[in-house]
């Protein structure tokens, strides 16, 4: 089943893609309208409340690198943000993620695993509420995240990368406020143990029969859905 297969509409009047639909999960370039990170998902739940999907491992992806070749993550944080960029396929590693996101929520939460199923985290990724076109969702990540335990403890993440991006200026200081707000409300969710950590995700597992969903060579359509397979 592909990602222009929708069977139902909600109480909102927005189609509902099928479990097990292959679609696109995307975010632009900061303060740009390109998009430069493509993930083809499955997914797992799709309602008025929630999109679940699933990023399996050794899908192929495309992600920034610097020009010279440098992962970005090799960077220095000094120049990280001013060097020119390349746009690369990759291969997703490790065991894969789930990624739950409500409608109106500025952030997504990513669950991860060891091998052996051993739950890890949740990773709260906030960024701009989610854009759905018939092929996926498009977003635009905002640097700043918190990781959240098993134990219910958490903490920020990438707080260095997010004061780094305000001096390249890829983030307004008004964005960054609200930024720095929406992490403030999702520690609420956090602490008040409220959905989705509430939820028993830690426990799901993926149907083995679903494929890995290949990258469309229309990866970067702004509208529409994927068509053939990248070579």
């Amino acid at each position: 089943m592909t990602a222009d297969t929708v069977e139902t509409r909600g109480a909102t009047g927005a189609a509902h893609w099928a479990p097990g639909d292959q679609v696109l999960w995307r975010y632009r370039a900061n303060g740009r309208d390109r998009i430069h990170i493509c993930r083809p998902v499955t997914v797992v739940q799709d309602t008025d409340e929630l999109l679940a999907v699933w990023l399996a491992a050794d899908t192929r992806c495309v992600k920034p690198r610097l020009a010279d070749g440098t992962e970005i993550h090799h960077e220095p944080l000094s120049t990280r943000y001013t060097k020119p960029r390349i746009l690369a396929q990759c291969h997703w590693l490790g065991t894969g993620v789930l990624k739950l996101a409500r409608p109106a929520d500025p952030w997504s939460v990513w669950l991860f695993w060891d091998r052996g199923w051993r739950f890890r985290n949740w990773y709260v990724n906030l960024e701009e509420p989610r854009v759905r076109w018939s092929g996926g969702v498009d977003s635009e990540d905002h640097f700043l995240d918190i990781a959240v335990y098993p134990d219910r403890s958490w903490e920020w993440k990438d707080e260095d990368e997010f004061a780094q991006a305000q001096r390249a200026g890829l983030m307004p200081p008004r964005q960054a406020a609200r930024v720095r707000s929406a992490g403030r409300a999702a520690v609420r969710a956090i602490t008040a143990w409220t959905a989705p950590f509430r939820d028993g995700w830690e426990d799901w597992r993926p149907d083995p029969n679903w494929p890995v969903p290949e990258l469309p060579v229309d990866w970067h359509r702004s509208l529409g859905r994927p068509r053939s397979p990248a070579p």
